[in-house]
């Protein structure tokens, strides 16, 4: 150990007991360090998160907080595990395509909810305690399904990746939006027109004729959510080899 804190060598934080069993009771938990640095996360966004900012938000001193959480990637783990419980795990219906579904809706309410979310997504930080019982839970609802453990698990991050990257692009078009000039509507529409003239031209036969099956509809009137279900049920349509 350092004279800051920080670990010398590699560590797990949830290896790294909160406190020692003798001596005082430390003034600060992981979980009121990590409520901080999820509320000023969803109030300013990812880049506003500091060893600084969020020792200053429970009343403790930059240098103090290294003795709870060593590294900047720990508070992220913090962080990341803190709003994982905040997944609503109902015992399973026997249904694994319903139950999956439904962990993917709340995996992309999680994430409007935390729009920070998606960029912290890792491997490195999914063995948490509140991340093992989600993928236990998430493994109790496939157990229906006749494959193999590995890919059980490679489905369960096919969804919370498709789920991350709808997520993202939502998230990008939501700010694009706030920050046109005019009105999305306005927007919308020049670029249909556009679109609308580069079909007409004949040099995209393929494509005109896709989106004309498809009865699109703009990005500012699309059901987001029915959309969103229709990708993970696709997904769990093609894992399915009954």
């Amino acid at each position: 150990m350092t004279a800051s804190g920080r670990p010398a060598e590699p560590e797990v934080i949830w290896a790294r007991p909160q406190r020692a069993g003798r001596g005082p009771r430390p003034a600060h938990t992981r979980g009121s360090i990590a409520a901080e640095a999820v509320r000023i996360a969803d109030a300013e966004g990812i880049d506003a998160v500091s060893m600084r900012r969020v020792a200053a938000g429970i009343g403790a001193g930059t240098m103090s907080l290294y003795n709870y959480v060593p590294r900047k990637e720990d508070l992220y783990e913090l962080m990341v595990d803190a709003v994982s419980g905040e997944y609503e795990l109902s015992p399973p219906t026997g249904d694994w395509r319903a139950d999956l579904l439904a962990l993917a809706r709340q995996t992309r309410e999680l994430m409007h909810r935390h729009p920070w979310l998606p960029r912290l997504l890792s491997p490195v930080y999914g063995f948490s305690p509140h991340a093992l019982r989600y993928l236990e839970h998430s493994l109790d609802c496939l157990a229906p399904l006749e494959v193999s453990g590995g890919e059980k698990l490679e489905l369960v991050a096919a969804v919370n990746g498709t789920a991350a990257t709808f997520v993202a692009n939502e998230l990008a078009l939501a700010e694009r939006a706030r920050s046109l000039p005019w009105s999305e509507a306005a927007e919308e529409g020049v670029r249909m027109a556009w679109l609308g003239s580069r079909l007409a031209s004949g040099d995209y036969p393929r494509l005109a004729q896709a989106l004309a099956d498809s009865h699109p509809v703009t990005e500012a009137t699309a059901d987001m959510a029915a959309v969103f279900d229709r990708l993970v049920t696709r997904l769990l349509e093609a894992w399915d080899r009954t």
